[in-house]
């Protein structure tokens, strides 16, 4: 038995299918999930980069003289797989927004929660104020633009998600 693990009709059909009163939310939704996710996966750079060019990295961006230590760069290369691994999740969602509609909720509300906590983070670590003012606000306002596409789906399909469970 095989498990079906890509859509074979292209990303936006299975959602699409039977709404096409909100059509054009369900693809924004859809390719704002899938740039997200995208910028997420170019972390996947820095778990691949050398030890040299995350320090002229660190240094470039104002940070100073990055420590040498295993737990460093333990710490930047986990860091950058788990920000690849979520661009890899948000994208796969994004292939049918209708049936990973409460997934993509979810995240979006922890997205929220997750950027006020990384803007806390970032100031007590005293990182330099352009990267306070655009890591933490910028996750908050990745949950604000994909809970904002949800509530202009249902505006336009109120039954949007509750056809997927009448398709059963």
């Amino acid at each position: 038995m095989m498990v079906k693990l890509v859509n074979e009709k292209a990303p936006e059909d299975e959602s699409v299918r039977d709404c096409q009163s909100a059509r054009g939310p369900v693809l924004a939704l859809a390719w704002a999930l899938r740039v997200m996710g995208g910028i997420d996966l170019l972390s996947l750079l820095a778990v691949i980069m050398p030890r040299d060019w995350i320090a002229w990295w660190h240094a470039w961006t104002g940070l100073g003289e990055l420590p040498v230590s295993p737990i460093v760069f333990y710490l930047a290369r986990s860091a950058s797989a788990l920000y690849s691994l979520h661009g890899v999740l948000i994208i796969f969602l994004s292939t049918d927004v209708r049936r990973y509609w409460l997934v993509i909720r979810l995240l979006a509300w922890v997205a929220l929660v997750h950027g006020v906590l990384i803007f806390i983070i970032d100031w007590q670590a005293g990182l330099p104020l352009w990267w306070k003012l655009l890591e933490g606000p910028t996750f908050f306002m990745t949950g604000v633009i994909v809970l904002l596409l949800q509530v202009w789906i249902l505006k336009r399909d109120p039954q949007f998600v509750s056809k997927m469970y009448a398709d059963q």
